[in-house]
């Protein structure tokens, strides 16, 4: 009998790439006890991913080569067996949960039909067996009316019911070995939270090792035994979680652990897990706060609804549906108001509602006192300058047939009588403010890393010298390191350029750092509103309570509250309907 259930010995993995091969991995040593957990951290390109694929190769076989090392599960070398021997392996002694169950899932088959074929294949159940097990195993991950489910196809789950499925199907044969790569980076905060406690009340139930992949230190705080920290395709350092959080020995960890964002650690000590600082009652929302008194804000909005009309559907057409219900808030002139809030809660929405790029179904938009709503389509188009936006996916936002000084100067031949050399000079002076290059104006969208595509988003927004950026969840998938760096970069802006940023987000430790209001949204509506320090440390509703605490704390001597915050998110989401 081993102690280590998975020991991974010198693995290098090369990756054969149009500019030549690729050393991916090299000399990765990792090891993981019967029944333990260990977290596999970097930040995008490390080689974690590729590491933990290399386990039950799920990587293509031409361009992807093992060139050196063992991967040893229960003493057994996985490099030495056959495609067919593997395929016992998989999804029997090694189960994955990959981290966007929507391309994971068969889009044709219903989530019954792809349960059923690992039951069938592995513990050689019938047909009506399989389906009954199927039905325990939803039952078991929290997923209701499990009958239903089974006959639904995968685009009809939201993401976290489709993670649930993803589990459900993934501990189905109770294999020895759980893979799980990036399970929760798409989800929101409260469904993380709820998925990384059902990975480990798995665990703890079945005895399943974990390997956990992830960039965030966070989550790694909260669940796993041990770390490995990744970087360039070699292991930085291996430490026990807490000895790595205390005493981190590599540069690369410290560095890590500098970009956290300062509001995790103190979500715990906000919240006062004993619950006494919630209300007995709902309170009514608050008042947005005044701007200065000499001054009226820069963006005001009141009673603000949108309702997008019912879709013919088989000749029938659905209910319309009210994403924004009477939103009001207000936005001093240089300052940071957030919108947070669950997908689907109308934070979006309401962003796009405030330039129009979404026509408010009815209430009042005033801009520098002027009404949005009055404008018709030329002066609108005139405000807009003032007036700009940067999305969350700047890669499908940027036109790829477009070279970045193309995309840049758009908005100048549009708004301005600019010359082309004004244009020109214009674009440099903005590609250096956001700490790019003036000759990266000649390249393509795809030549360029997220962080930077992030820097060319927000570029975009300033070509035209705007009073006002409404943010749109401009961090949410990029590195911890990278958002660090474009939050700083936007703060940085603000104070040179006196921006006002309406700031869209779901991480409220992100939110703590840059905002000076918080709005919270469920369901179209707000909440509960104030200033930033009143948020995080006096929340009134269980919502808002709920939000904080889902957010992973980057301390595990905090993990013993996990059970307290679990009851504060259950109870806020319940009361937010």
């Amino acid at each position: 009998m081993h102690d280590d259930l998975l020991v991974v010995e010198d693995l290098s993995v090369r990756i054969d790439t149009s500019r030549g091969p690729l050393d991916a991995v090299q000399g990765v040593n990792l090891r993981i006890p019967r029944g333990g957990s260990l977290g596999l951290v970097g930040e995008s390109g490390s080689g974690k991913s590729v590491t933990a694929m290399s386990i039950t190769r799920l990587l293509p076989r031409r361009s992807v080569h093992v060139t050196s090392g063992r991967i040893l599960l229960e003493g057994r070398d996985l490099t030495s067996l056959s495609e067919r021997q593997l395929r016992g392996v998989r999804g029997g002694q090694v189960a994955t949960i990959f981290q966007e169950p929507m391309t994971a899932l068969n889009p044709v088959f219903t989530i019954g039909n792809q349960m059923a074929e690992p039951l069938r294949r592995h513990m050689r159940l019938g047909r009506r067996a399989a389906r009954d097990r199927s039905r325990e195993l939803l039952d078991m991950v929290g997923i209701r009316q499990s009958a239903r489910m089974l006959d639904s196809y995968p685009h009809q789950l939201s993401g976290g019911m489709r993670q649930r499925a993803m589990i459900a199907m993934a501990m189905s044969c109770e294999p020895a070995l759980l893979i799980a790569d990036e399970p929760t980076t798409a989800l929101d905060v409260t469904t993380q939270l709820q998925i990384l406690d059902l990975i480990l009340d798995l665990q703890a139930e079945h005895g399943t090792s974990v390997l956990l992949i992830t960039h965030d230190l966070g989550v790694v705080a909260q669940t796993c035994d041990d770390v490995a920290v990744m970087y360039g395709g070699t292991i930085q350092e291996t430490a026990a979680v807490q000895d790595l959080f205390d005493r981190p020995q590599a540069e690369y960890t410290k560095r890590l652990l500098s970009f956290m964002p300062e509001g995790r650690s103190r979500v715990a000590d906000a919240l006062d897990l004993d619950d006494s600082a919630a209300p007995a009652e709902t309170p009514e929302p608050k008042e947005s706060q005044p701007s200065p008194e000499d001054a009226p804000p820069l963006l005001e909005v009141r009673d603000l609804v949108k309702t997008f009309p019912g879709q013919r559907i088989g000749g029938r057409r659905s209910e319309p549906v009210q994403a924004v219900r009477g939103v009001s808030f207000a936005v001093p002139r240089g300052t940071t108001v957030a919108i947070v809030g669950e997908s689907g809660s109308g934070k979006s929405t309401t962003g796009r509602a405030l330039l129009r790029l979404h026509e408010p179904t009815s209430g009042a938009v005033r801009f520098d006192g002027q009404d949005l709503l009055s404008l018709d389509e030329a002066r609108m188009r005139q405000m807009r300058a003032r007036m700009q936006i940067v999305f969350q996916d700047t890669y499908a936002s940027l036109d790829p047939r477009w070279l970045i000084g193309r995309t840049l100067a758009e908005p100048l031949r549009l708004h301005t009588d600019m010359t082309s050399v004004q244009i020109e000079e214009r674009i440099a002076e903005v590609l250096t403010l956001v700490g790019l290059e003036p000759d990266h104006a000649d390249r393509f969208p795809h030549e360029f890393s997220g962080g930077q595509r992030q820097r060319i988003g927000i570029a975009r927004a300033l070509m035209l010298d705007p009073d006002l950026v409404v943010c749109d969840e401009p961090v949410s998938a990029l590195d911890v390191s990278v958002q660090a760096q474009v939050l700083e970069l936007m703060k940085d802006l603000q104070e040179r350029l006196g921006l006002t940023y309406v700031f869209i987000s779901h991480d409220l430790s992100v939110v703590e750092m840059m905002a000076d209001h918080v709005v919270v949204m469920s369901h179209g509506q707000v909440v509960e509103q104030g200033n930033t320090t009143e948020i995080f440390t006096r929340a009134r509703h269980p919502y808002t309570r709920a939000l904080l605490a889902a957010v992973p704390v980057t301390d595990p001597a905090q993990r013993h509250n996990r059970s307290q915050r679990r009851e504060i998110v259950e109870r806020g989401i319940a009361a937010a309907g």
